[in-house]
C-alpha cells in the first residue's frame, strides 16, 4: 500500500484526439498542470481531424518535453488507445478525453486510491459543465438520474466497486492482461473494458473525490447523433450479454415503444391515446421547471434536450438490440463530410 504522495510512480496519460481545437489546449494544460510528485507523461493520439487540431497539438509538444504525438489515422477512440498504451513508458496508464479538463489532484488521488484498495480500474464523476444555455441543458440532464440514468459516474455516490468508470486510471497489467480494448466496439467501448477486468478477478472501483470536466455537445444535431449511436451501441452489447445489463438501460426504448404505439392508436381515433405523450411532456416540463441551478433561457433548451436524449438513445438501442450496431459510428464530433 502507498499513502505518502511523494512515492507515487510514473503514469503515461492518454488523451484521443480528433477535431478539438476548441478543447485541446485546455485539456492538455489540465493535465500538465496537475501537482503530481510522479514522472508523467501525456501521449496525444491524433486522428485524421480536419480543423487546426494538429497545428495545436504541434505546438504544445513543443512547448513541453512531456507531450508526446502519435498518429491515429482511423480516428477511432479504441484504436488510438491500443496504439498508445502499447507505447506508453509507464505501468500506470491514464485516459483523459480531448473534450474533458480533470480537476487538480486527480492523478494523485486517483493513483493513490488505486493502491490502496489494489484495483485494476478506478474512476470517478463526469462533472459536465456547459457555456450555451443548450449546453448547460444538456449538462444538467447528464448529473440527473432523469436525464442519462442513475450511474454513480453521473450522479455521484458512495466509493465502492462498480459497474463501469469514466474514463479510468488502470493498471497497465490489467490492460495488457484482457489484450485491451475491443477495437470493434465503437461506443461503450469502457463498459466492455470494465467487464472483462473483472472477468480476469480484477477490482473496478468508484471513487467520488475524482472529478473530470466535461463539455458536451453543444447543439442539438450533434447531441441527437450522440445518442442515437450509443443507444445503438448499448443495444448491441446489451444483446451480446443480456445478464450483465442493467436495468435502466430498458427505460428510454421501453419509453420509445409506447411513444410509437400510442401515436398509432391516436391515428385510429382513440382520444385516450394522447395520455402516454401528455404525460411524458408533462414529466419532461416539471423537471425544466423545478431543475436546480439553471437559468431560464437552460430551462427551455431542457425541453428540448431531454426527449432528444431519451428518444434517440432509446430509437438507437432498439435498433441495436435487434440487429446489432454493426458499422454505426458517432459523427456528432466530426466535420461534415468526414469518415473515421
Amino acid at each position: 500500500m502507498v499513502t505518502n504522495s511523494s512515492a507515487l510512480p510514473a503514469v503515461s496519460v492518454i488523451m484521443p484526439v480528433l477535431n478539438e481545437e476548441g478543447h485541446l489546449a485546455a485539456a492538455v494544460a489540465s493535465i500538465l498542470a496537475q501537482d503530481y510528485s510522479g514522472e508523467l507523461e501525456l501521449i496525444l493520439a491524433l486522428g485524421p481531424s480536419k480543423d487546426e487540431t494538429d497545428r495545436i497539438a504541434q505546438e504544445l509538444a513543443q512547448a513541453d518535453p512531456r507531450v508526446v504525438l502519435m498518429p491515429n489515422p482511423k480516428g477511432l477512440t479504441t484504436v488510438g488507445m491500443n496504439a498508445a498504451i502499447k507505447i506508453a513508458k509507464h505501468n500506470y496508464v491514464v485516459r483523459i478525453d480531448a473534450h474533458s479538463e480533470p480537476a487538480q489532484g486527480y492523478l494523485t488521488k486517483g493513483i493513490t486510491e488505486l493502491l490502496k484498495v489494489n484495483a485494476d480500474l478506478v474512476g470517478g464523476i463526469m462533472d459536465a459543465k456547459g457555456r450555451s444555455a443548450f449546453q448547460r441543458a444538456v449538462a444538467w440532464a447528464y448529473t440527473s438520474k432523469f436525464g442519462i440514468g442513475g450511474a454513480r459516474y453521473h450522479v455521484g455516490g458512495e466509493a465502492g466497486e462498480a459497474e463501469s468508470a469514466y474514463l479510468g486510471i488502470f493498471k497497465k497489467s490489467a490492460l495488457e492482461r484482457v489484450g485491451g480494448y475491443d477495437e470493434a466496439i465503437i461506443r461503450g467501448e469502457d463498459w466492455d473494458l470494465a467487464q472483462r477486468i473483472k472477468q480476469t478477478g480484477g477490482l473496478v472501483w468508484f471513487s467520488p473525490e475524482l472529478k473530470v470536466t466535461y463539455w458536451p455537445r453543444g447543439r442539438w444535431a450533434k447531441l441527437a447523433k450522440q445518442f442515437y449511436s450509443t443507444g445503438v451501441w448499448r443495444g448491441d452489447l446489451t444483446r451480446r450479454d443480456l445478464k450483465r445489463a442493467s436495468k435502466r438501460y430498458f427505460a428510454p426504448p421501453v419509453l420509445v415503444v409506447v411513444l410509437i404505439l400510442s401515436w398509432f392508436d391516436l391515428l385510429d381515433s382513440n382520444p385516450v391515446a394522447i395520455v402516454p405523450t401528455a404525460a411524458y411532456l408533462l414529466g419532461v416540463s416539471y423537471l425544466a421547471i423545478t431543475a436546480k441551478g439553471l437559468q431560464f433561457k437552460d430551462r427551455i433548451a431542457l425541453l428540448v434536450v431531454l426527449p432528444t436524449m431519451h428518444l434517440s438513445w432509446g430509437w438507437g438501442f432498439i435498433r441495436g438490440y435487434l440487429v446489432g450496431a454493426g458499422a454505426t459510428i458517432d459523427r456528432s464530433r466530426m466535420n461534415k463530410g468526414q469518415v473515421k
